[in-house]
């Protein structure tokens, strides 16, 4: 039997893309793959919005919470995954030095200001490029690929 691949994702404060990312994964990829989320600075609180936006879009929110990094020195993901800016450049603690790293960027939803319409097309927009992301994760996770070429199957999708 293949092992499932952990993947860990951070942002600063683990309230929105991360958790966005970790409930779509798990969702789409739960067979093959282990995702978790975590932040540097984390809030203590999922953002209302992602709860609301992931259950319209049919993902599980069971057992999501905003978590620091801290907690997961055990957890020894095969990926790391920023999705903020500002976590991309902070230095991620030295338990994860085994761990691949890869940079999303995604934009902030939780971020945007204006009317319901707007804010909700920007939590959609979002939860659709993390699926298109996720599909890609799912297939190579299939692939069971030693380290070298996860981060060769990594870098042909443009995951980093």
């Amino acid at each position: 039997m293949k092992a499932r691949m952990k993947i860990l994702y951070i942002c600063t404060h683990n309230r929105c893309r991360s958790i966005l990312s970790e409930a779509i994964t798990n969702s789409i990829a739960g067979d093959v793959i282990d995702a978790k989320s975590a932040g540097s600075q984390p809030v203590g609180e999922v953002h209302p919005l992602s709860l609301k936006y992931l259950m319209q879009t049919g993902h599980s929110i069971e057992n999501l919470q905003s978590q620091s990094w801290d907690d997961f020195e055990n957890f020894e993901p095969d990926l790391v995954v920023t999705v903020c800016d500002s976590a991309a450049n902070e230095t991620c603690p030295v338990y994860f030095g085994n761990s691949l790293q890869v940079h999303w960027g995604l934009t902030d939803p939780s971020k945007i200001t204006g009317d319901e319409s707007e804010i909700e097309t920007a939590f959609l927009v979002c939860i659709d490029e993390i699926i298109k992301r996720v599909h890609k994760l799912k297939d190579i996770a299939e692939q069971n690929l030693n380290k070298t070429e996860l981060k060769a199957a990594l870098a042909a999708v443009g995951a980093n």
